[in-house]
């Protein structure tokens, strides 16, 4: 799909004791790599310290990186987070939030007075037929069939949150004729019957570029038609299983926009992987001249030993300054931070550019 994924684990939401640390920092050391846990425990530093940080943000040979303190954070876990939790498992539904232990999910799960609740559903199972080399989620080459309630079940699920704003995903399915974009349209149709209000935006496979399949989903009535080029140019063939190629993505995203123009298109880029500023600099470019409205840029965190290494951890002020030429670059929005994930406050942006573009129309009819 297109986040880092792993496999679901335990959420704590207070930082273990010491000596529970020490244990843990063994236990980590002996499979996985950091989970959830890692992001909270220790200090939770505030801005000024950063700027103190003393340790080496790039990867030396045979050389693990030490988390930066920008990226241990805070899980705010309220009332909407639990109802959210407890629906998610009684109508056996996957959440990218969970299966990737997105640091983010407190936030975005918890909308609040003012935020708008999010969340990411993932669809048509927690196997994929893929194996890209920054995420962890099953692999097989046959994974189980779809089940045909789901899109009926999301709906109903989705529909009974109250969720302003949803994003649903999905794990590849080359197992299936049509990549299972049928089944993508039908949840989507399924909750606009429910909810006409409800923004949808779906994150896709590239369907082995099947174009026909990109269509299903961008006419089935959803807001934001989204698709992860994962990282630059230059390093697709070494992050991404090899049926995913640049040309390919760009090719999903600019013909969702050729068949429903009035679509917001959207795509997600790790940094961190060994890329170089020139080449993210192409890479946008590129991507501004297939039409892509929407951009965001986050920290690439290696999920277990076995996937790629973090090359570099690239600090706030690099992610604000390349928000800044995602901006200029006349994306609509660009969100760019070492914690945003693809799905990241979706549902903010995409509300707060609507109401600023209707505004602006409203102001030139006048």
């Amino acid at each position: 799909s297109g986040l880092m994924i792993s496999s679901p684990r335990r959420l704590t939401t207070a930082a273990e004791s010491s000596p529970d640390r020490a244990e843990r920092k063994k236990e980590l050391l002996s499979h996985d790599g950091p989970d959830l846990q890692d992001f909270i425990s220790g200090e939770l530093s505030e801005k000024s310290k950063w700027d103190e940080y003393k340790g080496n943000l790039k990867r030396g040979k045979g050389e693990r990186l030490r988390l930066p303190p920008w990226l241990k954070t805070e899980i705010p876990i309220g009332k909407n987070f639990n109802r959210l939790k407890n629906t998610l498992r009684e109508l056996n539904l996957h959440t990218v939030c969970e299966e990737a232990r997105c640091p983010n999910i407190g936030e975005c799960w918890g909308g609040g007075e003012y935020a708008t609740a999010t969340a990411t559903i993932m669809l048509m199972g927690d196997t994929c037929t893929r194996g890209c080399r920054f995420c962890s989620v099953k692999t097989a080459r046959r994974p189980p069939p779809l089940d045909p309630d789901e899109p009926y079940n999301t709906a109903k699920a989705i529909a009974a949150w109250g969720l302003d704003y949803v994003v649903l995903t999905s794990v590849d399915r080359d197992d299936i004729a049509d990549g299972g974009a049928e089944h993508f349209a039908k949840t989507v149709s399924n909750l606009k019957a429910r909810n006409s209000q409800i923004l949808v935006e779906c994150l896709t496979p590239d369907f082995r570029g099947d174009l026909a399949a990109v269509e299903k989903i961008a006419l089935s009535g959803l807001d934001v038609y989204a698709h992860n080029v994962e990282t630059v140019r230059e390093l697709q063939r070494y992050v991404r299983d090899p049926r995913a190629n640049f040309d390919q993505s760009l090719s999903v995203l600019r013909h969702a926009k050729k068949v429903k123009p009035s679509v917001l298109t959207k795509t997600s880029i790790m940094l961190g992987l060994g890329e170089t500023d020139q080449q993210i600099k192409d890479t946008l470019t590129e991507l501004r001249e297939a039409g892509v409205d929407c951009l965001t840029l986050g920290q690439y965190m290696q999920p277990t030993k076995r996937h790629l290494k973090v090359e570099e951890y690239v600090t706030p002020d690099k992610f604000a300054h390349w928000e800044k030429v995602g901006n200029e670059m006349g994306f609509v929005y660009t969100a760019s931070g070492p914690l945003v994930r693809s799905s990241y406050k979706a549902g903010e942006f995409f509300l707060k550019n609507l109401l600023e573009k209707r505004k602006a129309e409203a102001t030139v009819a006048e």
